[in-house]
């Protein structure tokens, strides 16, 4: 499953995906992931999810992106949620075409090995690909 958070900066879109993973700690019987384009949040997390800071790595693309999200849940078999703050950001995302490629590859990774996605998007609603809108939660 994959759910959107989506909104032009500043709209509030990673406290409310902060909100989530930190509630979803209390009802999560699995392991919980966040990923971030820095550590400024790590102090906003609750301590039973683990914060990857995605610059650490050397990511140039969408593709070596999904590489990384394979790996982390290929490591992990206890993965439930992963939480992506700044998701156009982190993955090098730029076109309509890449973020629907994102989506569906994530799709398949979510369900092959149920994992739940939780994305944040800096981008309208209206702004973004039929695929996207319709995993739109909130939109701010």
């Amino acid at each position: 499953m994959i759910e959107i958070i989506s909104g032009e900066k500043g709209k509030g879109k990673t406290k409310e995906l902060l909100s989530r993973v930190n509630a979803s700690v209390a009802s999560a019987s699995g392991n919980i992931v966040y990923l971030d384009k820095s550590r400024k949040h790590m102090y906003e997390l609750n301590n039973k999810v683990r914060l990857i800071n995605v610059t650490d790595y050397p990511i140039d693309d969408c593709d070596q992106f999904l590489g990384f999200i394979c790996g982390i849940v290929s490591q992990d078999n206890d993965l439930e949620e992963m939480y992506l703050d700044s998701f156009l950001t982190i993955a090098g995302i730029e076109t309509d075409e890449e973020i629907c490629y994102a989506i569906q590859k994530l799709d398949v990774i979510s369900e092959k090995y149920n994992v739940k996605f939780v994305l944040s998007v800096s981008r309208n609603e209206s702004s973004l690909p039929e695929s996207a809108k319709a995993k739109i939660v909130i939109s701010l």
